[in-house]
């Protein structure tokens, strides 16, 4: 259970982090099929071949929630979003 909760912690912060990287450069914001597609591709490299064990719900999911918090940040709803850490929350996934 703890290493799925790790990585729905890493799919978010991998999306928020893509997001970021993305509005610095100019773009314009990148939806969560386009992320999922692109998370799909690196589950399949041999870095991180780990993720290949986790259901790929669990990173469907966590992406979601990236995109819709970043989303909230521009429509004025919230505060930017914190990346997930492993010390601040309590390890929870869908």
């Amino acid at each position: 259970m703890f290493q799925y909760a790790g990585a729905s912690r890493f799919a978010y912060n991998w999306a928020l982090a893509r997001e970021k990287e993305n509005y610095e450069k100019g773009g314009k914001f990148i939806s969560d099929s386009e992320l999922r597609k692109e998370f799909t591709k690196l589950r399949h490299s041999d870095e991180y071949a780990w993720l290949l064990n986790i259901s790929n719900n669990v990173t469907k999911q966590a992406i979601k929630d990236a995109c819709t918090a970043y989303k909230n940040f521009f429509k004025g709803l919230q505060k930017f979003p914190r990346f997930k850490s492993r010390k601040r929350l309590m390890p929870k996934f869908y």
